[in-house]
């Protein structure tokens, strides 16, 4: 199947954020009232779904707004901490220059994540942030709407579980990284039509595809 539209995640997907969220994840904690995490709480956590994870650590739903805008004014704050993986830049320039469509969907803000993407920001046509934690679905749709692009022909790429469901409610494919927030395993459970276990994958799996 020939792609026109790829619509990735920021973090964990292209942007190395997992270790800069572990460093403050329990100062956001104490001062939102859930559960600390503990060294041996994360690879449980990364096999787990984002319900369950908010679960075991006992955050209230109602509280996710105020978390999410105090977590983005905090990576704002600390961007220069948070690399993007190696190979980003070239995997994106790659698909860009084959013809594809490409889309920034994240539960980041949009500054934030232009900011993040620096130079590579110029590859991407459409950009929708801002998406709650649950709420990526809405997301994808809107973006193919803009993109004129048949859902068929859309793929999207992300790390977390949730990623997988958004994409199947919206009616597009999916795609999940090995290298970030969520286990390969947890993300392999839930049968994504592509999984990428390095980087320069996307542009072979995908980009080679649109040549």
């Amino acid at each position: 199947m020939r792609y026109s539209l790829v619509i990735f995640d920021l973090d964990g997907t292209l942007a190395d954020s997992f270790p800069w969220f572990l460093r403050v994840v329990n100062d956001i904690a104490r001062k939102y009232g859930f559960k600390s995490i503990a060294s041996g709480d994360i690879e449980p956590l990364r096999r787990a779904g984002t319900r369950e994870i908010l679960q075991r650590l006992d955050v209230p739903f109602w509280k996710l707004p105020a978390i999410a805008r105090h977590t983005r004014a905090l990576k704002r704050a600390q961007l220069e901490r948070i690399p993007l993986f190696p190979g980003t830049d070239a995997m994106l320039r790659s698909l860009s220059g084959a013809g594809l469509t490409l889309a920034m969907v994240s539960s980041d803000n949009e500054e934030n994540a232009r900011r993040q993407l620096g130079a590579s920001a110029a590859h991407f046509t459409h950009f929708s942030c801002g998406a709650s934690l649950l709420g990526k679905g809405a997301k994808f749709r809107s973006i193919v709407r803009r993109a004129g692009v048949a859902p068929a022909q859309t793929i999207s790429i992300g790390d977390e579980v949730r990623d997988i469901e958004a994409a199947r409610a919206a009616g597009i494919a999916c795609g999940a990284v090995a290298w970030g927030y969520a286990a390969p395993e947890a993300l392999a459970a839930h049968a994504p039509d592509l999984m990428f276990k390095e980087m320069k994958d996307v542009e072979r799996l995908i980009g080679s595809d649109a040549r």
